[in-house]
């Protein structure tokens, strides 16, 4: 569908220009025209007093018997024959989710879609931790990620099982393939979600994630299409304890590929040479802020987190003004972390900043402003120049480590 003005119909009054949030309406020559910005939200056809806008075809669209559809479903990223932490965290959250839905009457089932070749016993380690039923999708072409068949095989499950709810990781093979299902079934997703609710009046997912910088936080919902699909952040959800008692059940699904269906093939690959931020996985991070001035300033942090075996972290500051990769970034517009100890050096802690990281276990902040949020947020804080602080820490830690044999400290 396509939004269209009825110039017959348009009077010119402006209200739609107003009503636009991506200025891709102008008035010219008393009538409204849109422009290559227009997304068809619709909201200039809400805004319109005249009937003067419409979908083209809006009379003909076919809505989807939402009823129908039933269970929430998981798709589930593994490496070396283990699911993904963000993988655990989402069953997690998917327990609660159908809890709620009991609440109402409805059961839903928790499912988790495992696709791959070798698998080990990775379809038992998802019922411990929370499935219900696994659906197994097990072949040679399925041995590596390729976009182009994973969502052929995604596509398959769903038209056949119709799922009331999907889930992926909001990871760089989530973002990459949950856009090519919702597409192909024709259907919303709402991407990097950091909450997930049920409507308790109508049973809708709610969907909550940043927006305008993290400014916000929007609640987005997919009432009329399903499955009602989001992407999650790794780290926002706890994942369920494992019960090695627990029982499920589990389904071999099969897919036919022809030729044509491998549309990209994997020649090889390539080893980056860059080191790779697993932030969300740290036991330990030590992040710098706006207080920390320069590049330079980062290279003390560094000295810190070998010494301490830890990631280094930044808030979106110390990224904005270039001094650190954006794979640094914690917070709403970064990553969320749960680590063991969050080290805080001259960060002021934003609301935006502390959504990232404050389900740290303990937290030690480094300020010289003692009315910086992140002070009471902290467990213990060091009021003084991180310039001189960082250093003295990054000694005394090498000095315990030569005395007791400890490289690095577990």
């Amino acid at each position: 569908m396509a939004v269209v003005v009825h110039e017959d119909k348009c009077k010119g009054c402006k209200l739609c220009v107003a009503a636009c949030s991506y200025a891709a309406i102008s008035i010219q020559e008393k009538k409204a025209v849109l422009n290559a910005g227009c997304t068809n939200c619709g909201a200039c056809i809400d805004s319109c007093e005249f009937d003067a806008i419409s979908f083209e075809g809006s009379e003909e669209r076919i809505r989807m018997d939402v009823a129908s559809f039933e269970g929430i479903y998981i798709f589930i990223e593994q490496d070396n024959q283990t699911a993904s932490k963000v993988s655990l965290e989402l069953l997690g959250k998917a327990r609660g989710l159908a809890d709620e839905f009991l609440k109402q009457g409805k059961n839903q089932i928790v499912t988790a879609i495992l696709i791959g070749y070798e698998l080990g016993s990775i379809a038992d380690e998802l019922i411990y931790y929370g499935a219900d039923h696994v659906i197994i999708m097990k072949d040679e072409p399925f041995r590596m990620y390729q976009t182009d068949i994973y969502t052929k095989a995604i596509v398959q499950i769903a038209r056949e099982k119709k799922p009331e709810i999907l889930l992926f990781g909001a990871t760089p093979l989530g973002r990459d393939l949950a856009p090519r299902v919702a597409n192909r079934l024709r259907t919303g997703l709402t991407a990097d979600c950091t909450a997930l609710e049920i409507c308790t009046k109508e049973g809708i997912l709610l969907q909550t994630r940043p927006a305008f910088g993290g400014n916000i936080m929007a609640t987005i919902v997919c009432p009329d299409n399903r499955p009602q699909m989001a992407t999650v952040r790794p780290g926002v959800m706890k994942k369920s304890l494992r019960d090695p008692e627990r029982t499920g059940t589990k389904e071999m699904m099969n897919m036919d590929l022809d030729e044509k269906d491998f549309i990209t093939r994997i020649l090889d690959i390539v080893a980056s040479t860059q080191k790779h931020v697993k932030l969300e996985d740290a036991k330990i991070i030590v992040a710098g802020g706006h207080g920390v001035n320069n590049p330079e300033g980062f290279e003390i942090l560094e000295a810190l987190a070998a010494e301490l075996g830890a990631e280094v972290g930044a808030s979106r500051a110390a990224v904005d003004a270039g001094w650190i990769g954006q794979d640094h970034q914690i917070g709403q517009t970064g990553k969320t972390v749960q680590p063991d100890l969050y080290i805080a050096c001259g960060i002021s802690g934003s609301i935006q900043h502390l959504a990232g990281m404050s389900q740290s276990k303990y937290i030690i902040s480094i300020n010289n402003d003692r009315k910086s949020p992140i002070v009471s947020a902290s467990d213990v804080t060091f009021i003084g120049d991180l310039f001189q602080v960082v250093p003295m820490l990054t000694d005394k830690i090498r000095e315990y480590k030569e005395k007791n044999g400890l490289n690095p400290i577990p």
